[in-house]
């Protein structure tokens, strides 16, 4: 992997599992208009501002970001959005695919970094 960083979700595909996952008006107000840091095990580091208007902004990518269903859903480029299901614990935020937890972060509020 180069040190530049990879769009979140750009390596992984898989689909979200059922469980102890937010539903999506918990998530639309935990995420929209904050930022989440944190790191994914397909693609490292991560670091992205989640604009009300579905936009995602980071240092040098931008995609797009939805909901469907209790998923989030995020799409980068010209590549098919991929939807996770999501756990929040307070600050917390943890990204679930078909091999259970995928990924983390921690919720910022607003857009600290000014993306």
């Amino acid at each position: 992997m180069a040190n530049r960083l990879f769009p979140l979700f750009l390596m992984l595909a898989a689909p979200a599992l059922a469980g102890d996952l937010a539903g999506a008006d918990a998530v639309r107000a935990a995420i929209s208009g904050n930022t989440v840091q944190g790191g994914m095990q397909a693609s490292g580091a991560y670091t992205e501002y989640y604009a009300a208007d579905g936009t995602i902004r980071a240092r040098d990518y931008t995609g797009r970001w939805s909901i469907e269903g209790d998923a989030m859903c995020f799409a980068y480029g010209e590549d098919p959005a991929t939807c996770w299901g999501v756990r929040l614990e307070g600050s917390s935020v943890t990204w679930v695919g078909d091999g259970g937890d995928e990924g983390n972060g921690t919720i910022l509020s607003g857009n600290p970094n000014g993306f």
